[in-house]
């Protein structure tokens, strides 16, 4: 079993940066894939970013690309998602989910992930 717990959201103004955090917990945290995840007021959840078990791999959807970047400490169990130069459109509130099964090739289907947080607010405005 894995929990995850999003923290970090908030309101910035747009060109401005935001960190959000993801902890995990659970013994076999460390061997999963983790995606963020957003979803905006009357959208459909749509992929972010993800980072492989070992760092070693990202992805990024072509809205995040350039601006955001994943990265994670596994001595306390975090995955992190820098968010810079945020705009408008990137108001929604952002999820973290773990893929087990995932290797090098990350995945970006949202039924590809197992487990999800409960999700953070992010607010940008104008």
């Amino acid at each position: 079993q894995v929990q995850l717990v999003e923290s970090g959201g908030g309101l910035a103004q747009a060109g401005g940066s935001l960190r959000l955090s993801c902890a995990g917990s659970g013994r076999t945290y460390r061997a999963y894939a983790t995606g963020w995840f957003r979803q905006a007021p009357g959208k459909e959840r749509e992929f972010v970013a993800a980072i492989s078990w070992s760092g070693t791999s990202t992805r990024y959807a072509d809205s995040a690309e350039g601006r955001f970047t994943i990265s994670r400490n596994d001595a306390v169990n975090t995955v992190y998602l820098q968010m810079n130069s945020l705009k408008p459109e990137d108001t929604a509130i952002y999820y973290c989910a773990a893929d087990r099964l995932a290797g090098q090739v990350l995945r970006s289907e949202i039924e590809a992930y197992e487990y999800w947080g409960q999700g953070t607010q992010v607010t940008v405005a104008s």
